[in-house]
């Protein structure tokens, strides 16, 4: 029985499994760490990619393409005009003209009753464009007027201003905004809808 106890051939072999099963779960711990944070990297930079495309159309939308249906709202050529105008970036206006100028001039609860509100961008959007990316795919911009706010004067270009009887100071003009806007916008990578950024816009014109 005393030499049984005394026999430790197998405890080398028992202690080197163990530390080398100890390694491997160290360095198999490692490596997810690092494929995670390979992968939130590389999830984060195309996140940034499709935030950038989401600013670009945007930009273009509020500065160029809204400012040009207002000052050619009532045109019968309207959805053929702006399509022609930015064929640069593959514009494509899917609501028909009459939304469009309802939308551009109208409040919201005097919109036809066809014309799409819906929050989701991607679903009965006003218009699509495509901007180009650095590298891959390009990315089509989703982009929708959901709300409509009468702002405080119309579109003559005069801005509100009056006097008092007994007013002695100069007069105040408030400023010109005639309608606010709540856009939606979402831009995704054309060959994956997962590579996609969604933005909500308030603009005052």
């Amino acid at each position: 029985m005393k030499r049984l106890l005394a026999n430790q051939e197998g405890v080398a072999l028992v202690t080197s499994l163990c530390m080398t099963l100890i390694s491997l779960t160290i360095v198999m711990a490692v490596m997810y760490m690092v494929s995670r944070n390979i992968e939130q990297a590389g999830a984060s930079k195309r996140y940034k990619t499709a935030l950038e495309a989401s600013y670009g159309g945007t930009d273009m939308v509020i500065k160029d393409i809204l400012p040009y249906i207002l000052s050619d709202f009532n045109s019968a050529k309207l959805n053929t005009d702006l399509e022609s105008r930015y064929s640069g970036v593959s514009l494509a206006v899917t609501a028909t003209a009459a939304c469009l100028q309802d939308k551009a001039t109208k409040g919201t609860k005097d919109w036809d009753p066809a014309c799409s509100s819906g929050l989701t961008p991607t679903s009965g959007p006003d218009m699509t464009m495509q901007l180009q990316a650095s590298g891959g795919q390009p990315y089509t911009v989703y982009t929708k007027i959901v709300d409509t706010v009468s702002g405080n004067t119309d579109m003559t270009g005069l801005q509100l201003e009056g006097a008092g009887v007994a007013e002695t100071l100069s007069v105040i003009t408030p400023q010109h905004v005639p309608y606010v806007y709540r856009l939606e916008v979402q831009a995704q990578r054309s060959a994956n809808a997962a590579e996609q950024a969604n933005m909500s816009v308030m603009y005052a014109y």
